[in-house]
This record gives C-alpha cells, structure tokens and sequence, in this order.
C-alpha cells in the first residue's frame, strides 16, 4: 500500500499546495461510508465511487479490504485517527481536504462506518459549503446496524425496545462526559456508545445511578463485522470486569438493553462470556 507523506502533500509548489493560479474549478469532494469493516457491507455507490477514485484520504477505521477496491494507481492519504494518538488533527484534515480540492483535484474523504453518524462528516461537509467546494455523500452502514447483524442482538424489538439511542462514550477537549444519563437510563430502549471503551466503568456506573438495574444485558462488541470480531454479554453491573478480563480495546461498541439479551437465542452457538463467580471456582 503507497502512503503519501503528509508533508509532501502540502510541500508549496506541489499542485495541491492551495497556490496554484490558474482558474481551474475546484475538484468534486466525495465524503463516502466505508461501513464497518466487512467489504462486502459496502454500499454499491461506494464501490462505484472506490473503483473511480484518484485520491484518497481514509481514517483508521477504513479496513484494508476495503481499500482494495481503489485502482492501483490511486493516491492514498493516510489521515487516521485514533485514541490520543491522531496523525492529522480535525482541522488540519480539512485544510488538507480543501487545498487538493481547490487545486482542480477531485477527492474522495473515505470514513470507516458512515461519516455523518460520529465521523465528523458534518463537521467536513461545513466547511466545503463555506469554501463553496463542491460535494457529495454517499452513505454507509453504520457500526451499530454492522455488529447488531453480526452478533444477534437486534437493535429494536417490540417485546424489548421500542426506540434507539446512539451516542457517544467520548470525551471532549478532557473534559466530562457531556451525557444526558437520565434519557440513556430510560426503560424498553437500546442504547449503543461508540467509543466508550476507556470510560466503560464510568458509564455503566452512571446508567445505574440513573435507574436502570443493575442486571440490565449489556454487551461489548469488539471490531465488528470483521474476522477478528469479539462479542462479550453480561450485565451493566459486571460488564467492565469483563471488558478487563478480556482485554477488550477500541473500536468497540457498547450496547444496553433487553435486546442483548436475545443474543442466546439468535445466535445459540456463541459463547457467553463471563466471569465464575467465588462460589463456582471453589467448585472447580
């Protein structure tokens, strides 16, 4: 795989550099949804729009088999992101983004899962209407929809959830987690954090506090849709001993709700993980 240097990528005098002279129109930006990881859950569109591409800027949680449906000879921009460690800041990504479009080049912005559901996509598509760049946006399916597929936890179900809160997990700018507990901590919905991982213990701690019961399925679903992928069940009481015991790392989803637990039923042959309680290993 060619991975440009970022600083050859905005080097003054290259063609992308933002100080070319001439009049050309700016280059179409394509903000596409890579989906979460399995090519095969890509959209039609997206393919079409990989297998056309000349340049390309992805993020981290683009897979590799995704990637393979870029023509060899396509540029590639590496400009992943991820916890504590980012390669590009936000802001220099669309400076990036902008100076290749305004060149005359088209762009295609490639976003693991879909990049208007926490991908910061909208945070993108702002700034290329204020340049007047123009743009489009493909869709792709979201990790949520991915692992609730992928694992037999149904997002929604009339005996368990009747509606659906995706949220984040995530700190912002070090400070607290700006969450609206007690809308998460309501009955006969499912909640789904994205990466919320390292703030596992206070979360759970929190939707207890705020009312749901301690005994609520929850689960852990690492790498969704990929060959790698871990599901982990268990309760929001022992869900962050389990994440550790597991060494359960990003990306990875959390879920609450009743429909965790019909995972046993959908999928009978998965194991369930769990830790044996004091009682049981004296037994052993």
């Amino acid at each position: 795989m060619s991975v440009m240097e970022h600083s050859h990528w905005l080097a003054p005098g290259w063609p992308g550099d933002g100080t070319a002279t001439d009049n050309r129109p700016p280059g179409l930006v394509t903000l596409v949804g890579a989906g979460p990881g399995d090519p095969e859950l890509l959209t039609l569109k997206a393919v079409k729009a990989l297998q056309a591409a000349k340049l390309v800027l992805y993020d981290h949680l683009v897979s590799p088999a995704v990637l393979d449906f870029l023509p060899p000879g396509a540029d590639r921009v590496y400009v992943g992101k991820e916890s504590s460690r980012h390669t590009l800041p936000q802001a220099s990504i669309i400076e990036l983004m902008l100076r290749l479009a305004r060149s005359g080049r088209a762009v295609l912005r490639l976003k693991g899962g879909d990049g208007y559901i926490f991908g910061r996509g909208g945070e993108e598509a702002q700034a290329l209407a204020a340049a007047g760049i123009p743009f489009t946006v493909v869709p792709g399916l979201t990790a949520a929809q991915g692992a609730a597929a992928s694992v037999g936890i149904p997002l929604t179900h009339r005996d368990h959830a009747c509606s659906l809160v995706l949220t984040t997990g995530h700190l912002r700018d070090n400070r607290g987690l700006d969450i609206d507990w007690a809308l998460l901590a309501r009955p006969r919905q499912t909640v789904v954090l994205y990466m919320g991982v390292n703030n596992l213990s206070e979360i759970c701690r929190q939707l207890i506090a705020h009312g749901l019961p301690g005994d609520t399925p929850a689960a852990l679903v690492e790498k969704a849709t990929l060959p790698d992928e871990r599901c982990i069940t268990g309760t929001l009481a022992d869900l962050p001993e389990l994440a550790l015991s597991h060494g359960v790392k990003p990306p990875a989803l959390i879920m609450v709700g009743g429909v965790v637990g019909l995972r046993a039923q959908l999928m009978p042959g998965a194991a369930l993980a769990r830790i044996p309680r004091e009682s049981e290993a004296a037994q052993a």
